[in-house]
């Protein structure tokens, strides 16, 4: 290597180097890495406090321990669990005469939801009423996912009148269901 320059750093490319930093420049930064390291000496020293008075204590300021509003504190449990899509159901359940109008929710009733196969089951009053509400069950998801979020609800499994209760005895006919054959 007699005689020949190794290229410096940046030698040969097209990008201009970085300007060097003046006086001042220096000492802002001097300035935030001090008052960074300041800051974690205190963190440090304060935790070291809180250990030899046996904890936490209350003070002026803030911090996760204060007592929360009701519903702040239902939301943040909500939230913690994983609860989001079971609670805006629940709330579709009860808001069901304002999504579907007065009519259709005098004559039917949501149930229940079944989360993993995302299915909303409604039950009719009449056997009418579940093939009216078949008949409106699509336009009916999409307002349902635009109310919760898209994909909440896949299907919409529409139940008819339950009919009347069976009624056992010595004048049934064998293997006979009865007046249940004709509901549902």
């Amino acid at each position: 290597m007699s005689g020949e320059q190794l290229p410096g750093p940046g030698a040969g490319s097209d990008q201009p180097r970085a300007p060097e930093l003046s006086g001042v420049d220096l000492a802002r930064q001097a300035l935030v890495a001090a008052k960074e390291q300041a800051r974690a000496r205190g963190a440090a020293v304060q935790q070291k406090k809180q250990a030899r008075r046996g904890g936490l204590r209350s003070g002026a300021r803030a911090d996760g321990r204060d007592p929360l509003p009701l519903g702040a504190a239902i939301n943040r449990l909500i939230t913690e669990r994983g609860w989001e899509t079971p609670a805006a159901v629940g709330g579709v359940m009860g808001r069901w005469p304002q999504l579907v109008g007065p009519e259709v929710a005098q004559h039917c009733e949501p149930q229940k939801y079944d989360e993993d196969a995302r299915v909303l089951t409604v039950q009719c009053d009449s056997t009418a009423w579940a093939t009216q509400l078949r008949l409106l069950a699509p336009q009916l998801v999409a307002r349902l996912n635009q109310d919760l979020g898209q994909g909440t609800v896949k299907l919409i499994k529409v139940l008819g009148p339950g009919g009347p209760a069976r009624r056992y005895g010595p004048l049934r006919a064998p293997g006979s269901t009865g007046p249940g054959d004709t509901y549902g």
